[in-house]
């Protein structure tokens, strides 16, 4: 069943209480990415996927999705916790030795939710575009959803995925970028500019659209539009405007965040700006 806005945001609330919680308790992890992508997280998987109620590796009949920059494994573990897939007393196992939930996503441990091992960037679209032929050659009229981050696109594997989705019309796809403009080492307009991302994209064959990831409307007005515009022949991306660190004041907007951990202090201001609302783990 769909979640109003309000559900949509007291639960966002308590995700990214999941993040700062899980991050500051091993001292290590992806706090800002995390962060910015949780809203549109939060949608996908309450809102927009056709999902069953059991999770199986084959995704038969039902949407499904991957995660490309899978540093950001925090705000996706607990999303997938909070959604059902697992309990979410196992957040408190997140990075520690012989947990399911590493910090970066892994099969091998089989952890609902997870289709595949990701973390070594620019791979994620590959893998979503086989998975959306495979969907084709069984005739499923689902959808594979795909995340990667601003930074990624640097990877050149994404740009000859692009080509070969357009070329090859893979039509049962949505890709977002998490447009925060930020990665490890600082601005990524100094990193390696982009240079016309919606342009380039567009060369590359795909439909465009553009959304912001921090605001539910937004979310929901462009993806329901990029969904009744597939299965027409070409591939389909949505570049996605996000806040690093979106929630906590003191991380919003810096790179710095990116993968370094609160302190206590830290913690329970990040934890007073987001209010408990579905229960700690």
């Amino acid at each position: 069943m769909s979640k109003n806005i309000d559900d949509l945001k007291n639960i966002s609330s308590q995700v990214r209480r999941d993040i700062v919680r899980m991050v500051h308790q091993v001292q290590s992890g992806h706090p800002g990415g995390s962060l910015g992508c949780t809203d549109f997280l939060v949608y996908l998987f309450f809102n927009l996927m056709k999902r069953k109620d059991s999770f199986d590796m084959n995704g038969l009949n039902e949407d499904v999705f991957f995660l490309s920059n899978g540093h950001i494994s925090p705000v996706f573990y607990s999303v997938l916790s909070r959604a059902g897939y697992f309990d979410k007393s196992e957040l408190s196992t997140f990075r520690k030795l012989n947990s399911r939930l590493q910090g970066h996503p892994a099969t091998h441990e089989g952890l609902p939710g997870i289709r595949v091992a990701s973390g070594s960037l620019g791979q994620g679209l590959s893998v979503a575009v086989g998975s959306a032929l495979a969907k084709k050659l069984n005739k499923e009229d689902n959808v594979v959803y795909v995340l990667m981050g601003d930074g990624e696109l640097q990877e050149g594997q994404i740009w000859e995925a692009m080509m070969y989705a357009a070329h090859n019309k893979v039509d049962n796809i949505i890709a977002t970028i998490d447009f925060n403009g930020q990665q490890i080492d600082g601005p990524v307009d100094e990193i390696n500019s982009l240079i016309d991302l919606k342009d380039k994209l567009e060369s590359f064959g795909w439909k465009v659209y553009e959304s912001d990831g921090n605001d539910f409307d937004s979310l929901s007005s462009t993806l329901e539009k990029a969904r009744k515009n597939l299965f027409n022949g070409f591939p389909i991306i949505n570049i996605m405007k996000t806040v690093m660190g979106k929630g906590v004041d003191f991380m919003e907007n810096s790179h710095k965040w990116h993968g370094i951990p609160p302190n206590d202090e830290q913690l329970n201001d990040a934890l007073s700006q987001n209010k408990e609302t579905l229960g700690d783990y």
